[in-house]
């Protein structure tokens, strides 16, 4: 599937970084504080390793090994939906966003895919010596950095240690999808 920005109408943020700037813990602060402001926030994270929410020898693990495709498990607590995707290369963001739109989110923050073309929040931070993604990643919107930083034209500058303000621009970032659904100029095709 792809991507087709123009169209959406769900608002989308991708939080992008280096490993290691601190993009769970980031999001870990973020998402109460935005609960408090009335943002509903579903969160799409990507793994970059096989994982498992389900344990060998239980019913739901038994039959999605025996071929149910997905296999949902649920109590009143909560719900897991799992499923094999064996003939894909990578996981498909369009289709996880397919997957949270029925939960009407206000917004949906995509951590990890920082290679697909949706609107990005960089995280930065210099001490780790790795490139700048906003100098040639027109996605790139904003940049949170603990250091102050020469960013491109059109790039909002934050301060990663500036909580508030953090919370401030991923609770507006509803208001402003419409304007800001699209790559800002480079000179570098996205």
């Amino acid at each position: 599937m792809t991507l087709d920005l123009a169209n959406e109408t769900l608002p989308l943020l991708g939080i992008a970084a280096w490993s290691g700037t601190g993009k769970t813990t980031l999001l870990e602060a973020l998402l109460p504080r935005l609960a408090e402001r009335g943002v509903r926030v579903a969160v799409i994270k990507h793994a970059h390793h096989g994982f498992d929410v389900d344990q060998p020898g239980k019913d739901s693990y038994r039959m999605r090994a025996a071929g149910a495709a997905p296999m949902l498990v649920a109590s009143k607590a909560r719900f897991a939906l799992m499923m094999e995707t064996p003939d894909r290369t990578e996981a498909d963001l369009a289709m996880l966003i397919d997957q949270v739109r029925p939960l009407q989110p206000n917004l949906v923050l995509i951590e990890g895919f920082k290679a697909w073309p949706v609107p990005k929040l960089e995280l930065f931070r210099p001490v780790l010596e790795k490139p700048l993604l906003a100098e040639h990643d027109g996605w790139v919107m904003g940049v949170a950095s603990d250091e102050d930083l020469a960013l491109p034209e059109g790039v909002d500058a934050l301060d990663l240690n500036d909580l508030d303000a953090l919370t401030d621009y991923v609770a507006a970032w509803p208001e402003q999808w419409l304007q800001r659904r699209q790559p800002r100029k480079t000179g570098v095709t996205p």
